[in-house]
């Protein structure tokens, strides 16, 4: 059984930084792709940030470009999310997600984290 667990969330201010980790466990992230969505209040699941499945290349919601960096540690089998001069409008539940392919929808993901809470103070 795959487990993804995230971790790192919590208040931050307009301008601060936060670095979010999604741990596998079950399972190592090779050969999967791997990516970071979020969900605010009344809005639907976006895409942030992912990995291919050959981990090559990541991917950016046009939205969090050059603020946010997605990372890997293979020996810990943890991806990071990065985040940057955070805004207000980058509020929400983190989650971390896995799959055989790297998509900017939530279909087709196997494996998801139960997320974590980003709060932005204006």
């Amino acid at each position: 059984q795959v487990q993804l667990v995230e971790s790192g969330g919590g208040l931050v201010q307009a301008g601060g930084s936060l670095r979010l980790s999604c741990a596998a466990s079950g399972r190592t992230f090779s050969n999967y792709a791997v990516a970071w969505f979020r969900q605010a209040p009344g809005k639907e699941r976006e895409f942030v940030a992912g990995f291919s499945r050959s981990g090559g290349s990541t991917y950016y919601a046009d939205s969090v470009k050059g603020r946010f960096t997605i990372s890997r540690d293979y020996a810990k089998n943890t991806v990071y999310l990065q985040m940057n001069s955070l805004k207000p409008e980058d509020a929400a539940v983190y989650y971390c997600a896995s799959g055989p392919q790297l998509s900017s929808g939530t279909v087709g993901y196997q494996f998801w984290g139960s997320g974590t809470q980003v709060t932005v103070s204006s």
